[in-house]
């Protein structure tokens, strides 16, 4: 008995959590509350891909714990006086203990081994109310708030929740008016007698009801587009089609959203202009500014004060939140599309690379526009061109094919188990047939790892389409922080509706539900909690069991791409495999822009290279100035050291000898050769003499005035 995997298995799950909410939102800027709500509602929905393993294989611990004690009761033949309620036999083991069939393997010892992660028997029920209870709160009274909450464009607190109460009268009325059939149903029926445990099955009933209904939709569009979007992503060819398809697109997007934007903006500087600065209504203006973009708040603080008297009176509280509700909205959008368009053109232009270099003959990766180089030694050592060229051009293309095909062939037995998974005899669902067998060869570890594969399946398939969903850019998820809070918070909402439904499942492909074999005997910690959903006998025979098939049919509409030619003809941009006229556009277009952010690379990259040549040209000259003045002096330094340091004194006599020597000095001559040396005379070699070829003028009076045309090459 160790409490110590579930730990560890709980950390693990917390850390994957609190990752995913920070690519997807920006949990430093974003309001706590908000932050708190959404890490609990993605926690709780993604806790169950271990704790519900663990509680399958606790379950068979206990069926064979009870095994053991009713075999050990029929083969007592005095057994009259035992007390029945020690033990517990029920229909169902008896039958398998006269057809000698047991339901697990027992030890060498003949007696049950608990599981190698058992916990304690109360810590799964309590974790399971926990997580059910809250997941149901959040999902249908807190995040709906919430979520109204953070997109309300009123200035306070009380008009925020005024705003929010509003706009959810409608949405809990929906729901009340289903809980309000299922509960007209209950007191017509003249077998049910209506108390406060039949009361909270009602109100689970409701919400697994809708939950399924949405879970069998998912999964019929992520049990096909998983497999194929992997496959799709090994085809190079088709990979960058349908980049620089979404490239057009979204530059479509980009620009509707900053003109949006520019409007909005026209539209608050004209009331911030209205609105003086002693105008009642100026501290909501200010709000609203402190939204909008930098440059814009700095152009409207160099405004001048005006007096109230010259302001509108057409503007009021009720404008204003419109325009803040909208400031809001074009901002994100803006900002999201921006960042979008930047990681897709990093995208497109690294598969252009691959194109490029995938027939080299070489098999060395070249780029046609350079990248920042890494600074970590082992990024430098593993990232060669040669290795480079292996990862992206043959390894990558052949792995993704060999996980795709994997991921098909698990589609394809979610499906076929999804359309048996209600015949137990014969048992047709092969999740359950491989789970029989771990069972009958004692191994929990395997049963676990197949339980936490299955599921783990089972929530990317159904939570990959929550986040793709798009609701016209209303709720819009998109990764690198761009995911506003209220996205978030739809996101927590789905994924809390869609956990409880997924667990009931799971555990009917298992045969564990017993809804699905009929046994009364040992059950779940979740369908302890859950309770038997026997209220309402149309849902727990009926709809339950049989509305999963529908999966087959929506993985065939959705295998053919029937929804996305639907909407390709009604007018919306699809990228269809068939290229019709508006996808050959779009995607000429995309290939245009690419080669447009190619040759602007390029430009900076020309730019960046002569600037550092001219900076090392210039820093190599200063350098050699450096170093030869410093060799001059040193020269002159070892010159000076090495003269010696006795002067010789000549005698009074030698001096007088040497000036007498020396004739009389012309100074005239000296006079004249200054003078044709200021004036810039030529001369001439004319045999032993030299004339003057300058034709020199007289000498003019020097002027004080500074020459003309001084400053023309400057």
């Amino acid at each position: 008995m160790s409490v110590g995997p579930l730990i560890f298995e709980l950390i693990v799950v917390f850390v994957v959590t609190l990752l995913l909410l920070h690519h997807y939102g920006r949990i430093l800027k974003q309001h706590p509350v908000v932050t708190l709500a959404t890490l609990v509602a993605w926690y709780f929905s993604l806790i169950i891909i271990f704790i519900l393993p663990l509680d399958v294989s606790s379950t068979f611990y206990r069926q064979c714990v009870n095994y053991y004690q009713d075999t050990n009761s029929l083969n007592d033949e005095s057994a009259n006086s035992l007390n029945s309620t020690q033990l517990v036999i029920t229909p169902s083991t008896h039958a398998r203990y006269l057809a000698g069939d047991s339901p697990v393997a027992w030890n060498s010892n003949g007696q049950c081994e608990k599981p190698w992660s058992y916990v304690p028997e109360n810590t799964l029920p309590v974790m399971w109310r926990i997580v059910y209870w809250t997941s149901q709160i959040l999902t249908w009274l807190v995040l709906p708030f919430m979520q109204s909450y953070s997109c309300a464009g009123d200035f306070s607190t009380f008009g925020k929740m005024k705003r929010a109460v509003i706009e959810n009268a409608v949405y809990y009325g929906s729901y009340l008016l289903l809980f309000g059939g299922l509960l007209t149903y209950v007191a017509v029926a003249p077998d049910i007698h209506l108390n406060i445990e039949q009361l909270k099955v009602i109100l689970i009933t409701a919400s697994n009801t809708w939950g399924l209904f949405l879970l069998v939709l998912l999964l019929g569009y992520g049990l096909v587009e998983v497999p194929r979007r992997m496959c799709h992503a090994a085809d190079l060819d088709r990979s960058l089609a349908q980049t620089h398809f979404k490239l057009a697109k979204l530059s479509t997007e980009k620009q509707e959203a900053s003109e949006d934007l520019d409007d909005i903006l026209e539209e608050i500087k004209r009331v911030a202009h209205s609105v003086c600065y002693n105008h009642p209504m100026r501290k909501f203006v200010n709000i609203i500014v402190s939204k909008c973009p930098e440059n814009f708040q700095v152009s409207q603080g160099m405004d001048d004060y005006e007096d109230f008297d010259n302001g509108r009176s057409d503007i009021s509280e009720k404008s204003l939140v419109k325009i803040h509700r909208q400031v809001i909205r074009a901002m994100h959008t803006y900002i999201r599309t921006t960042t979008q368009w930047k990681m897709l053109m990093k995208k497109a232009l690294l598969l252009e690379s691959i194109s490029n270099s995938m027939n080299l003959p070489d098999r060395q990766w070249k780029e046609e526009y350079p990248r920042e180089s890494s600074k970590n030694i082992c990024v430098k050592t593993l990232c060669t061109t040669t290795y480079t060229w292996y990862w992206f051009c043959l390894i990558q293309p052949k792995l993704r094919k060999v996980v795709a095909c994997c991921l098909a062939i698990f589609s394809l037995m979610v499906v076929w188990s999804e359309c048996t998974f209600f015949n137990e005899n014969p048992v047709l669902s092969l999740f359950a047939i491989f789970i029989n067998l771990a069972k009958s060869s004692y191994n929990y570890f395997y049963i676990e790892l197949a339980s936490c594969l299955t599921i783990s399946y089972l929530c990317v398939c159904a939570y990959y389409t929550v986040f793709r969903i798009k609701f016209f850019n209303y709720f819009y998820i998109a990764g690198h922080h761009q995911t506003d809070e209220s996205s978030l918070l739809f996101v927590g909402i789905m994924l809390c509706r869609l956990t409880p439904p997924l667990c009931l499942n799971f555990l009917g492909m298992i045969h564990l539900d017993t809804h699905i074999t009929g046994d009364t005997g040992v059950e779940t910690s979740y369908t302890k909690i859950m309770g038997h959903l026997d209220v309402i006998s149309f849902i727990s025979d009926g709809f339950n069991i049989y509305f999963p098939i529908l999966v087959c049919v929506l993985c065939i509409a959705t295998y053919f791409n029937l929804g996305q030619r639907c909407l390709s003809v009604i007018g919306f941009q699809r990228f269809i495999d068939t290229a019709d006229d508006m996808t050959t556009d779009l995607v000429d277009e995309g290939k245009q822009m690419v080669g447009r952010e190619k040759r602007r690379l390029q430009r900076e990259h020309r730019s960046l290279q002569r600037s550092e040549r001219i900076g090392a040209f210039v820093h190599d000259t200063d350098m050699h100035s450096r170093q030869w003045s410093g060799r001059r002096m040193r020269k002159a330094e070892q010159e000076e050291a090495e003269q010696p340091s006795v002067q010789y004194t000549k005698r009074k006599s030698d001096k007088v000898e040497l000036l007498d020597d020396v004739g009389p000095m012309d100074y005239s001559a000296v006079a004249d050769a200054n003078e044709s040396i200021s004036h810039g005379l030529n001369w001439e070699n004319s045999g032993s003499q030299w004339k003057n070829t300058s034709h020199h003028k007289p000498r003019k009076t020097l002027s004080t005035k500074p020459p003309k045309n001084l400053f023309d090459d400057v």
